[in-house]
């Protein structure tokens, strides 16, 4: 048998449900290559079960925390577990948006503007004109976030909620009108570029993740200048970040802009999602590199000190 790996899975997030579908995808492929692969749904005790298990190689498909903001991969260096994608520190900077975009902007990639408030300053009144964006600071996957439009009299009354669940410090970015383009960036190569198309008006959490939520144009329909801008500030923004293995890059384009002046960096996404219908497979699949193969590169790139 070949190495033994445990794909980490599950976990206890608001997308616990795309990470289960992940772990399977991949745990599926690792074994169609020949690994021996155990599933690990996490839980609190994931450090006792991992010292039991004493795998090679731990794939992380968490998403959302604590997979994504730098906690578990602390926790891997302890037991000294080789695991994949980024390591602590590009894992907790990406995962804070705010931080990330500081990193984004000093290494000049840019952002949309924004400014970061307490849910309830933001729920008070219009802290940037409309239309405008507000969203968890420190989330992953476009839960929780609000699109504010022109002509909308006051902010979101559901920032004030008891039950709300997302953490107490909001971002509200200037909404970028255009085109959604995502680039996944491979060890240190861009990838392609989709253009996602929504089917509904605003591409959230469910646009997303539901079949028939959002159509993707691969490659993007955009002009050939700043389809390769999108692949350079890819890749440049996972190296300002310090990202590690397979990072997701997401833009808006505002093609009404001349030039490139009209596109931002949304986010890197260092745990970007994998099941089969996910961008990152879609475009390594465009880029002549199967499932299996991608899936095998991830668990062959793992090492410590990421």
């Amino acid at each position: 048998m070949g190495k033994h790996v445990a794909v980490l899975l599950g976990g206890w997030s608001a997308e616990r449900e795309v990470s289960l579908r992940s772990g399977k995808a991949c745990a599926d492929a690792l074994e169609r290559k020949g690994y021996r692969v155990t599933r690990v749904d996490v839980t609190r005790d994931i450090a006792r079960v991992l010292s039991e298990l004493k795998p090679d190689v731990a794939l992380n498909m968490l998403h959302g925390r604590p997979g994504e903001d730098g906690v578990l991969q602390g926790m891997l260096e302890i037991l000294g577990i080789p695991y994949s994608h980024s390591g602590v520190l590009a894992s907790a900077v990406a995962m804070h948006k705010e931080m990330a975009k500081n990193q984004l902007r000093a290494a000049g990639v840019p952002v949309a503007e924004g400014v970061v408030a307490s849910r309830f300053e933001a729920a008070k009144k219009h802290l940037l004109e409309p239309p405008y964006v507000i969203k968890p600071v420190a989330e992953g996957s476009s839960v929780g976030v609000f699109l504010v439009v022109e002509g909308q009299e006051h902010p979101p009354q559901e920032l004030f909620r008891e039950d709300w669940s997302f953490g107490e410090q909001v971002l509200c970015e200037k909404y970028i009108a255009g085109k959604e383009l995502t680039c996944a960036v491979l060890g240190d190569k861009a990838l392609d570029v989709i253009e996602i198309v929504p089917t509904v008006r605003f591409y959230d959490y469910e646009a997303k993740y539901a079949a028939g939520g959002s159509k993707h144009e691969l490659p993007a329909r955009i002009l050939p200048f700043v389809y390769q801008e999108v692949r350079r500030l890819a890749v440049l923004a996972h190296s300002a970040l310090g990202c590690r293995g397979v990072s997701r890059a997401d833009f808006r384009y505002d093609d009404r802009v001349e030039g490139t002046g009209g596109l931002f960096c949304l986010e890197v996404n260092t745990q970007p999602g994998m099941t089969e219908t996910s961008l990152v497979p879609e475009l390594a699949a465009h880029a002549g590199i199967t499932f299996e193969e991608l899936v095998q590169w991830m668990v062959e790139d793992a090492s410590l000190n990421r």
